[in-house]
């Protein structure tokens, strides 16, 4: 699912939280560059689903959080909702010593980790951001609120 598509990006996240049980809670995974103004929009976003759906949220940069709370995703209770929020890359750079890059090491980890909880049977929606990930949190912020 991509950001800048605003009635399948509001259809989708209906069909991923609307119908949460009363125990499920909504984790906010964010495979992206922790900068202040992207920190800034994910709590929005949190707070949005928050207000949306009334259920509890979580926000976690990936991949650190997949040691922590990343493993209560797959190995606990079946009562979360991931919202896997990837970007595109501009710049990239090669991690030294390996044929790859950092930028395709977390996107590797991201899709790992989808692939994971889809296996587990958890309830996951992914969102590709582009690459102007603030503008793209921004809409998905737009469509939260309706």
């Amino acid at each position: 699912m991509r950001a800048d598509d605003p009635s399948g990006l509001a259809s989708a996240l209906e069909a991923w939280a609307g119908g949460a049980g009363t125990r499920d809670y909504l984790a906010v995974q964010a495979y992206l560059a922790p900068f202040a103004d992207v920190t800034v929009e994910l709590r929005r976003v949190r707070e949005a689903l928050l207000q949306r759906y009334h259920r509890a949220t979580t926000l976690g940069y990936g991949p650190r959080f997949l040691h922590s709370t990343g493993q209560l995703h797959k190995g606990g209770p079946a009562e979360g909702r991931f919202l896997q929020l990837t970007d595109e890359l501009g710049t990239d750079v090669p991690v030294p010593g390996t044929s790859y890059s950092f930028g395709r090491l977390i996107a590797a980890q991201a899709l790992g980790d989808l692939e994971a909880l889809v296996r587990r049977g958890r309830n996951v929606l992914r969102v590709e951001l582009g690459r102007d990930v603030a503008r793209g949190l921004e809409r998905l912020v737009e469509c939260l609120h309706g």
